[in-house]
């Protein structure tokens, strides 16, 4: 059991925290970087530290001044959010090894499924699909890696083992390119990952991007809350997530929800998690877990009840899952659009001063964000500032109040990429559902937004 949480992070992910430690009746420390000093949840926290400037890698980075802050403040448990070191198994470890606990899965299960190759070697001893492709890293014989891609396949990928983020993968689409693109990814995940390990699979053109969210207690119980079709993509950055998705059976969904809990049992996975696929021709390929709350997880607390943040909590005190698989409803539609600090069509971030800040509201309508008239983005940091949600009992009618909510919003002073969104909600490929990865980029080649 803990009493005092220090959230380890920044934005409206920390002001969700917050809410849901409140809501348990746990004390709440902030840190900020000197540039988020005036930010919500240093606010309304009971406590709040400054742990450097504004650089994250001097301030939400330093696992040493977050463990200070941490001892200064009589914090029990460290929540860190998504991003910054919510993946990173060294800083869950130093957390556990500080007497402290890390809301989250255990340091052995982040650095399992945190490398690609190993979360790939996981999956396959449960039986759960992966994308055709090398087994392990490659090695440094070329000629037995040019065998393999032969046999997977072309066009195939080379990505990363320790990659993220849309970093670290090269397409190849001829046995002449495969040496050069090896090479350079490999050259690429050392200095962005410290790991040079790279793997090779085959190509998918067409495929959609479907998650399933599962949470694990300590207990050995394990439960899937559904799916989300993050299909929305430009530069494999998420734009738009939905749940459910449009035209996937329920019964297809089940079937690889149910494998994606027995996975969690199966290597003693703790806490709330993600498991990501590809989905082509009616097949599921598994291509990376996320170890940590999803930027998109009120997508699925909207179509079913739960609120994931607080059952994160309640999984790191020890506490037993408090509902069954069967006990999970999904009701209505959901859809989420990210409301980011960029210019619409040029997407090049836009920080600066919010001289206005009107949320939209109405029937199934919610925001999470930590903006307010006066603050100002930093240019230091991510460029999210708002994930606008709108739910509704079908698809239809959450396109519909998406649509009002969009209309309404204000947001002055900066650029936004809410032009873009207004856009999508009419355009065809979006309203008729099923659209793959590459369909914003198609839309945006092809002038969407140009007469705007």
């Amino acid at each position: 059991m803990f009493e005092t949480v220090l959230i380890a992070n920044r934005g409206e992910i920390a002001l969700r925290v917050l809410r849901a430690c409140r809501k348990l009746g746990i004390r709440t420390v902030a840190v900020h970087s000197e540039v988020d000093a005036n930010l919500r949840h240093v606010a309304l926290a009971d406590q709040a530290l400054c742990i450097g400037p504004a650089p994250a890698g001097r301030s939400y980075l330093d696992q040493n001044e977050l463990l200070l802050a941490a001892r200064l403040s009589g914090a029990d448990a460290i929540h860190p959010g998504y991003g910054f070191l919510s993946e990173s198994a060294d800083f869950a470890e130093a957390v556990e090894k500080a007497g402290l606990v890390f809301i989250g899965p255990t340091a052995a299960s982040i650095r399992r499924m945190g490398d690609k190759v190993s979360a790939k070697r996981a999956m396959i001893e449960v039986g759960i699909p992966c994308v055709p492709g090398s087994e392990g890293a490659l090695t440094d014989d070329f000629p037995a890696t040019s065998a393999l891609a032969d046999e997977v396949g072309y066009p195939l990928i080379v990505k990363a083992a320790g990659g993220g983020g849309g970093r670290g993968m090269r397409i190849v689409r001829a046995p002449d390119e495969l040496a050069q693109a090896v090479a350079m990814t490999r050259e690429e995940a050392g200095r962005a990952f410290n790991n040079p390990d790279v793997y090779l699979e085959k190509f998918l053109e067409h495929p959609r991007h479907i998650e399933i969210q599962v949470l694990a207690d300590a207990h050995g119980n394990a439960v899937w809350l559904g799916e989300r079709d993050c299909s929305m993509q430009r530069r494999h950055q998420k734009v738009i997530e939905e749940s459910p998705a449009p035209g996937i059976s329920r019964e297809e969904i089940a079937r690889i929800g149910e494998q994606c809990a027995r996975a969690c049992r199966h290597i003693g996975y703790r806490g709330a998690g993600t498991f990501e696929f590809l989905y082509e021709d009616g097949a599921f390929f598994f291509i990376e877990m996320n170890t940590r709350v999803q930027v998109e997880h009120p997508v699925t607390e909207l179509v079913t009840g739960i609120d994931i943040v607080a059952e994160q909590l309640r999984i790191a005190r020890g506490e037993p899952l408090s509902f069954r698989q069967e006990d999970i409803e999904f009701r209505g539609h959901a859809i989420e659009c990210r409301i980011n600090a960029e210019h619409p069509w040029r997407f090049t971030p836009a920080p600066g001063r919010i001289t206005e800040w009107i949320p939209p509201g109405g029937p199934g309508i919610r925001v999470e964000s930590h903006l307010y008239a006066g603050y100002t983005v930093p240019p230091n940091y991510d460029s999210l500032v708002a994930k606008l949600l709108a739910h509704g009992a079908t698809r239809e009618e959450a396109i519909a109040r998406m649509r009002v909510a969009l209309e309404e919003i204000v947001l002055g002073g900066i650029s936004s990429n809410v032009a873009l969104h207004r856009v999508l909600m009419d355009e065809p490929g979006f309203t008729q559902g099923g659209y793959d990865i590459h369909h914003l980029e198609r839309c945006l080649a092809q002038g969407l937004g140009e007469a705007n």
